[in-house]
């Protein structure tokens, strides 16, 4: 079950870049489940992780190699990922593995092997079958590619209980050169902030400066991926990565920058909504927008409290227009100082409330309407100040409890 159209879009080469994939029978035969992603040596890589005290094994690694290589001088040339284990929560046995698989694909390649990044996802609290990831890896290595195809069988090889692979691409032009970006996405259901289960892969063919680079990846990572919940659940293993290949258009001057950033943006919101549309059991993409906070925070803060109320996604899943319960997940939001009577309150094109109450243009028909629709826009206008921030999220169905109830089976 999905939401609008999540077809995979053709992803076109990136100089330098090749991807492959292999079936490795790491939790379901017959599927795509490890992931290489091989980078040129003259790229950049940046990444940001998930803040879950029991970060996975894989997490650790990788931003330990990714400290190693900077401290060296070496670039991150290998994403090695698998799916159907996420090697959380198995301890020192489970650090061993995410540095053996690291070892193994190093070895193969003729690299160090802080240069391979390990991302793993899945079970928590399993160790990962290292027979099966192992002989998985030279299978993955020989498919390397830089087609269209390989980009798509990536996205088909990360996945979990997504129904579908995610990809998004951008080119803009920077002076008399076109610049690419690539991405693929995971992620349907364990989604919120900072960062979910979701991993995330982009790759640019453009030349950026590592810190540079560093600094987009969170700004639009802020945007876009910490900007989508599901469930509330914080993964133990969620990555996103950015890396610019260096063999294209050189991004330096603020005008550069500017253009980068807005195609990143795209792409990071692009990636980042296709994980809502294919939210565990979601029937409703839902666009929560909240305007004249004090703060961006205050903002997000409103805007989560909302998405992550049941009572609401149960209204929502249901079409029902219990309008009721927007307002008292709204009011109950950590705002200092609230004053109901300036909030306003907008379903899709319909004013739900405002002075303290119901609208006096409201109707059951109206907001039931609106309620009925597959994509739904809920405004919420506080009236203090002048900040905003956008939140998307999606309904919570029967489907959800039966995925979740079964997930291990």
């Amino acid at each position: 079950m999905a939401v609008g159209n999540l077809a995979f879009p053709e992803l076109p080469p990136l100089n330098g870049v090749r991807l492959g994939s292999a079936m490795a029978g790491i939790k379901k035969p017959d599927r795509r489940d490890v992931v290489v992603i091989e980078l040129p040596e003259t790229a950049t890589v940046a990444g940001v992780f998930t803040r879950n005290a029991f970060c996975a094994a894989p997490v650790v690694v990788a931003k330990a190699h990714l400290e190693a290589c900077a401290s060296a001088g070496r670039v991150p040339r290998y994403w090695l990922v698998n799916t159907g284990n996420a090697n959380a929560g198995t301890g020192a046995s489970g650090l061993q593995d995410a540095y053996a698989s690291c070892e193994a694909l190093a070895e193969q390649m003729g690299v160090d092997k802080s240069q391979v990044l390990p991302f793993s996802t899945g079970v928590i609290g399993e160790p990962l079958p290292m027979t099966r990831l192992l002989a998985g890896i030279p299978h993955a290595l020989n498919s390397l590619t830089d087609t269209s195809l390989a980009w798509q069988q990536a996205g088909e090889g990360i996945l979990t209980t997504d129904t579908r692979a995610k990809g998004a691409t951008a080119t803009v032009s920077i002076g008399d050169q076109q610049v690419t970006i690539n991405g693929i996405t995971k992620g349907s259901g364990m989604i919120k902030p900072n960062m979910a289960t979701m991993l995330g892969f982009v790759v640019t063919d453009a030349a950026i400066a590592q810190p540079l680079l560093a600094s987009l990846l969170r700004e639009t990572v802020d945007h876009s991926f910490n900007c989508i919940t599901v469930d509330s659940d914080t993964s133990t293993n969620d990555a996103c990565m950015l890396a610019a290949t260096g063999t294209g258009a050189r991004i330096e001057n603020e005008e550069q920058v500017a253009i980068f950033r807005n195609a990143l943006q795209c792409v990071m919101t692009e990636l980042a909504q296709a994980i809502i549309r294919d939210g565990e059991g979601a029937t409703k993409f839902v666009t929560l927008q909240v305007d004249e906070a004090t703060t961006r925070q205050e903002a997000l803060d409103v805007a989560f409290t909302v998405a992550h109320s049941p009572l609401v996604k149960t209204a929502l899943y249901a079409s029902d227009a219990n309008w009721g319960r927007i307002l008292a997940a709204v009011g109950r939001a950590p705002v200092e100082a609230f004053d109901v009577n300036q909030v306003v309150i907008d379903l899709g094109d319909v004013r739900l409330v405002e002075q303290g109450g119901r609208a006096d243009s409201y109707t059951e028909a109206a907001g039931s309407a609106v309620m009925a629709q597959e994509e739904i826009i809920i405004r919420i206008n506080l009236g203090r100040g002048e900040e905003s921030a956008t939140v998307w999220t999606s309904d919570l169905s029967h489907d959800y409890v039966t995925i979740n109830a079964d997930y291990r089976s």
